[in-house]
């Protein structure tokens, strides 16, 4: 699953594209991804204007002067793909259908905006703007790790008497939206904290080193356009090249990057997702 780097990566690809710009017509090809789409969504989001175009958690969301808002989630090969010369800012011409592209916008500037699904894990959703942040994928979750209302305080807070590893306290979208098992792995390594840890058991400055680590990474993530392991792409069609800067994840075996440590990078299981860490010098 595409994790808050790359859902971040591919809304600023397809900012250019789609903000206060009209979708001059939309085209859907099935029925619907995960779930149904909803109702004549193709008819409500044509003509409409994409006032804003925001991202909470894992989910795109583009808010219409119609009063509603297109909530999209890439799900596990989801893309979002950018053609065309509008404004001379889409480089790459419009290309021939593909099978797997469900959803087809238009926009009025001559880009266009393509949803492409193979394993058809997506979401697209139209909702009230004035209800979106209730919305059953959205209600619960926690505050965004590159927000105001994330901070240390917070975070030693959600830890106190947890009693699960840290590993599954930071993968709770309720402590935190956003983060998947690639960027914990990562930030884990670089603050020196074992996966096995409990979360309560870990002292305050230690939980409170974590917030200026998760910015961190996740902001060089962004930087670097996210990671391609598998689907993801880019609104532009090019990968992302994070994975080249892993110190942990999907490294097992390796010398642990550390300056002096000696350790290898070993790989376990948790809750089914698998771990990588060093032995050596995560504690």
């Amino acid at each position: 699953m595409p994790e808050l780097p790359e859902v971040e990566t591919v809304r600023r690809g397809l900012l250019p594209a789609m903000e206060n710009t009209v979708i001059a017509e939309a085209r859907v090809n099935r029925e619907g991804l995960r779930w149904p789409f909803p109702p004549r969504m193709a008819e409500r989001l044509t003509g409409a204007r994409v006032l804003r175009l925001r991202r909470r958690s894992k989910y795109i969301l583009a808010d219409l002067e119609s009063g509603e808002t297109l909530l999209v989630h890439l799900g596990m090969s989801g893309r979002m793909r950018v053609s065309g010369e509008g404004l001379g800012l889409f480089h790459h011409a419009h290309p021939a259908p593909e099978k797997h592209d469900h959803v087809v916008l238009e926009m009025a500037n001559g880009a266009r905006v393509t949803f492409n699904d193979a394993r058809r894990f997506g979401v697209m959703d139209l909702v009230p703007t004035v209800e979106a942040e209730t919305h059953r994928l959205l209600a619960g979750l926690g505050p965004e790790p590159l927000g105001n209302s994330f901070n240390e305080e917070h975070l030693v807070a959600a830890f106190r008497g947890k009693n699960t590893p840290v590993k599954a306290a930071l993968l709770d979208q309720k402590i935190v939206a956003g983060l998947g098992n690639i960027y914990v792995c990562e930030v884990l390594h670089r603050t020196g904290i074992s996966p096995l840890r409990k979360a309560g058991k870990i002292g305050a400055a230690r939980v409170a080193s974590l917030v200026p680590a998760i910015r961190t990474v996740l902001g060089e993530a962004i930087e670097a356009g996210g990671s391609s392991l598998r689907d993801h792409r880019q609104a532009s069609g090019e990968l992302g090249y994070f994975q080249h800067r892993f110190a942990a994840y999907d490294r097992e075996s390796a010398p642990c990057s550390t300056p002096g440590c000696e350790g290898v990078i070993r790989r376990i299981v948790q809750s089914g997702r698998s771990t990588f860490y060093c032995g050596t010098c995560q504690r």
